[in-house]
């Protein structure tokens, strides 16, 4: 059946201190997004590019969450995007560390 191919699974949220149901939470996109300095000296087409073009790649990605039917707040989790695997939680500050230091 359809419902066996997809199993919802666990996302520890950072803020709650508690790991729920991923139905509880939304996906936001991918974090660590850079937003221009100043959106208003920009081309058309380098404002589309930033809202529109992320990179997407296969493997292990850095993706904003939201706990909705929780606390609210944003959180961060490293997760795999082939094998659905989570590696980590973060707060959105305790996340920024960790991915500079992967990505140094």
């Amino acid at each position: 059946a359809a419902s066996d191919v997809y199993k919802r699974q666990a996302i520890y949220c950072p803020h709650c201190a508690d790991t729920r149901n991923e139905s509880e939470y939304h996906h936001a996109g991918e974090a660590f997004i850079v937003r221009p300095a100043n959106p208003d000296s920009i081309s058309d087409e380098a404002w589309g590019d930033y809202l529109f073009h992320r990179k997407n790649p296969k493997g292990w990605v850095w993706e904003q969450w939201i706990h909705g039917a929780g606390c609210r707040k944003v959180l961060v989790v490293k997760r795999h995007n082939v094998t659905n695997a989570i590696a980590a939680s973060y707060t959105l500050n305790d996340a920024k560390c960790a991915w500079r230091e992967e990505e140094a």
